[in-house]
């Protein structure tokens, strides 16, 4: 028997639904450290020096279609959907320009050549950023898990305002909903 075909856009309907473990609340009020990552645009972004209003949608990584999931992808809560999570502010990017976001960005520890595909294939109005060296991860001592050797970040979304994080969504499920989630907080706080 030949296993199934692996297409990134349709979330299986049993994922575990990931618990609030309290690891994030630190980070509201947190100001974000002097740093660059690499974003998939070729630019170097220091989120703590951006303008204005940023959201940043944090993922453990993007599948391509047809290939293998790492092992017991689907069991892990808050694993699975990072392709959808990325297709949901793709589809609502004008709605958060609108709500005053001045930049979005997508954040994973896999290397920008990586996340370019993704970039491309899904049609992105916006970069994703890398993390690859886990400069950021240290720095801000975020939440991770490891699978077949790979640090991977939990998912979560940030709301940044010049440069400090105001406000932490997380845990981040289901994945698809994330940017709406975002957009009726956006609104309920204008």
């Amino acid at each position: 028997m030949t296993e199934p075909i692996h297409n990134p856009l349709v979330l299986p309907e049993d994922l575990p639904a990931p618990q609030d473990d309290g690891a994030t609340r630190y980070l509201i009020g947190m100001r974000l450290p002097d740093l660059t990552l690499v974003a998939t645009d070729g630019t170097a972004v220091n989120l703590s020096r951006l303008k204005g209003r940023a959201i940043v949608y944090v993922y453990p990584r993007t599948g391509r279609p047809g290939q293998a999931l790492p092992t017991g992808w689907d069991a892990i809560p808050g694993a699975r959907g990072c392709t959808p999570q990325s297709c949901g502010f793709r589809d609502h990017f004008t709605d958060l320009k609108r709500l005053g976001v001045n930049a979005l960005y997508g954040l994973s520890t896999q290397d920008s050549t990586y996340q370019r595909e993704a970039v491309e294939r899904l049609h992105l109005p916006f970069a994703i950023l890398s993390d690859a060296d886990l400069k950021l991860v240290r720095a801000l001592k975020l939440p991770t898990f490891s699978v077949d050797g790979m640090t991977l970040l939990k998912r979560m979304a940030w709301v940044i305002d010049d440069g400090m994080i105001s406000h932490v969504f997380y845990p981040v499920f289901p994945p698809d909903k994330s940017a709406e989630t975002v957009i009726a907080w956006l609104e309920a706080s204008k």
